[in-house]
């Protein structure tokens, strides 16, 4: 297994554990439900590429990985 794919599992867990925080029920309208799902996916894939990306560089930079 690479060091990327390492990270993207890892980033995975910290992301749905930091998600798993957010009421989101107070931030989208009623009867929005397939809305607020498919944006909270989003939302987490966006996380997770980004904090792995961040991780990988900042890793590479200092010879890390």
């Amino acid at each position: 297994m690479t060091g990327k794919s390492f990270l993207y599992i890892v980033d995975t867990m910290l992301v749905i554990w930091a998600m798993d925080s957010i009421n989101i029920n107070k931030i989208f309208k009623k009867n929005r439900i397939v809305q607020a799902r498919v944006f909270y996916f989003l939302l987490g894939i966006s996380l997770i590429y980004l904090v792995t990306s961040f991780l990988f560089d900042l890793f590479t930079s200092i010879k890390i990985i």
